[in-house]
């Protein structure tokens, strides 16, 4: 799959609520914005920056050799920050730019490319992002896996922590065939063009994002589009919490990249 040329932009704060100073804490002797860092840049994109508030992920990050893009504490999203940081490096409107959020070590560098891709292949669209599968019964009723549900030309129609669509006369059990799956569990792995990113930035939250507190339906209620597609590898769950973080140091251990 060719994807054109495409930016990578890592929103990372240490102000976060479940696991704060998250892109410092260690992993295999590294921090883990540095693991996050390695997966983009494997991706070969043009540049990969990371945007960040903090003067402790700036030095860090500059130790390790990223480009490093300051950006106001003030952010209410990743995406904001994204915003700002792609205006700071001056990127031109057409251009693509994917967001991998600073808190996936283990993201496939397949996949990344594969989301820029999306936004290369569909003209139409403002947004790309990807999805899985679901496999498992309770993740289908579990408010926070984000399922999708997608159009026959693979575009997005809604997103939900509710159970879409809705099995009306039977239980939410999934199909044999993951590739049948009714349900479907969105990746938060994003893939803008700069001026649908730039103009999404400037809009209030919708009235179903602030409902589902879900930063993707304010594309959708806006009348944009967003081009999905399954992933092209499964991506392991990021780190939110210390579990997460223990979780993934074990995985660590016997993966070698």
């Amino acid at each position: 799959m060719s994807s054109g040329g495409f930016h990578i932009v890592i929103p990372a704060r240490m102000a976060s609520e479940r696991l704060p100073g998250k892109p410092l804490a260690m992993l295999a002797g590294r921090p883990l914005i540095e693991h996050v860092f390695q997966r983009a840049c494997a991706a070969g994109a043009d540049t990969v920056s990371i945007a960040t508030d903090s003067n402790e992920v700036k030095s860090a990050a500059r130790s390790f050799g990223a480009n490093v893009v300051m950006t106001s504490a003030d952010h209410q999203s990743g995406t904001d920050r994204i915003a700002e940081c792609v205006s700071t490096l001056g990127l031109d409107q057409g251009q693509v730019v994917v967001n991998l959020q600073g808190d996936e070590p283990l993201m496939p560098a397949a996949c990344l490319v594969q989301v820029a891709a999306l936004l290369h292949e569909d003209h139409d669209a403002d947004m790309a992002s990807l999805y899985w599968p679901i496999e498992d019964e309770e993740d289908i009723s579990n408010p926070n896996v984000v399922k999708v549900v997608v159009n026959a030309g693979g575009a997005a129609m809604y997103f939900s922590r509710s159970p879409i669509p809705f099995p009306r006369h039977a239980r939410p059990v999934p199909r044999q065939q993951p590739d049948t799956s009714s349900w479907k569990r969105h990746i938060g792995l994003y893939a803008y063009r700069v001026a649908a990113l730039q103009e999404f930035s400037q809009l209030p939250p919708s009235e179903l994002e602030t409902v589902e507190k879900l930063e993707q339906l304010r594309m959708l209620e806006s009348g944009g589009k967003i081009a999905m597609a399954r992933a092209c590898e499964f991506i392991p769950a990021g780190v939110d919490t210390p579990e997460d973080l223990e979780r993934v140091r074990t995985l660590l251990r016997s993966t070698v990249y």
